[in-house]
């Protein structure tokens, strides 16, 4: 049995999507296969894809299901111990399924591996910010308010937690098992680790290492944030249905922490009574998020009120300035 499957879901990438392949076919470790799912791509993205001559490769096309249905149909292809996930806009690490293999094979406990990752921007170049999360002794408070695995391009899941999570569905009659929830088009990641931190016994662990590269484009969350937020309230009520009590017991400081994380996309996409209203609804959420994390909590309120009073071209400038101090402190260099 290949020891790893890799999943990647393609739609409408011809920009990236070579990087991301070639990251995967440029890996240290060799025994993997790559199931490319072209989820109705309707741009050269597929004929890219199939520029790539490597016997690992498998390429299935369907009619556009979203980002969970072209998992979905990868992970029903894929035949791996373990099931690697990548988005098709990032980049991996040349070392990173070596190191997910190793710290899966080493602890039968852990069923969810992940790493940091560093942020790059769309024409691959390190942003100077990287997710950082808690690796060890994961909660579920963690899992709800903070999301240690951050993307989608940063777990590697064993193969036993995919199968106790999973469920079926009927698509034209006909029954198909599922892993991640298709009525989700966003929050499809967060609806997913949480339902596995409820319905399986195997831990979430992280590895002191930036194996990914994850890419923010101008086309992403910003345009999105109310039907973001309210997906992601749907995922929570989700959650709530399997175990009401756990649930509830976080549920308002994990809002505190999504409203917050909005705020800051708001502040970034210079919407400046959107910002100011979602750093506040955070803080009537649950004032505990304040305590927890002051520093980052008072950086966005103090962002969102200099953003709603100054004119922009002095608030543009200070953001400019901030950003060429953590371009400064980036270390990663992006090598594929």
């Amino acid at each position: 049995m290949i020891k790893v499957s890799v999943i990647m879901p393609v739609y409408n990438v011809e920009k990236y999507v070579k990087f991301a392949i070639s990251s995967v076919l440029l890996q240290s470790y060799k025994d993997f296969e790559l199931i490319i799912v072209d989820d109705g791509s309707t741009d050269n993205s597929y004929n890219i894809c199939r520029t790539f001559k490597d016997s690992r490769i498998r390429i299935v096309r369907q009619r556009n299901r979203g980002l969970a249905g072209a998992r979905n149909t990868g992970i029903r292809e894929s035949s791996g111990r373990f099931i690697a996930f990548i988005d098709s806009d990032d980049i991996w690490h040349r070392d990173k399924l070596k190191y997910h293999v190793a710290h899966l094979q080493n602890d039968k406990d852990i069923g969810v591996s992940f790493s940091s990752s560093a942020l790059i921007d769309e024409a691959n170049h390190p942003m100077g910010v990287t997710q950082s999360p808690k690796l060890k002794n994961i909660s579920f408070k963690n899992i709800i308010c903070r999301n240690p695995i951050g993307n989608g391009s940063a777990p590697v899941i064993r193969r036993s937690v995919l199968d106790r999570t999973s469920f079926w569905i009927y698509r034209s009659g006909a029954r198909e098992r599922c892993f991640f929830d298709e009525s989700f088009r966003q929050s499809e990641d967060i609806e997913y680790w949480l339902r596995i931190a409820l319905q399986s016994r195997k831990r979430f662990e992280g590895i002191p290492r930036c194996l990914t590269f994850y890419r923010v484009n101008s086309s992403g969350l910003s345009s999105n944030l109310n039907k973001q937020f309210l997906s992601w309230e749907r995922a929570i009520g989700k959650a709530s249905m399997i175990n009401p009590n756990k649930v509830s017991k976080w549920s308002s400081l994990a809002r505190a922490y999504q409203l917050r994380y909005l705020a800051r996309h708001a502040v970034k996409a210079h919407r400046k009574n959107q910002a100011l209203k979602l750093v506040v609804d955070s803080l009537k959420s649950n004032k505990q998020i304040l305590f927890e994390e002051p520093l980052k909590t008072l950086i966005t309120l103090f962002s969102a009120i200099s953003l709603k009073v100054l004119p922009k071209q002095i608030f543009v400038k200070i953001e400019k300035l901030g950003y060429f101090f953590l371009s400064k402190l980036a270390t990663v260099n992006v090598k594929i």
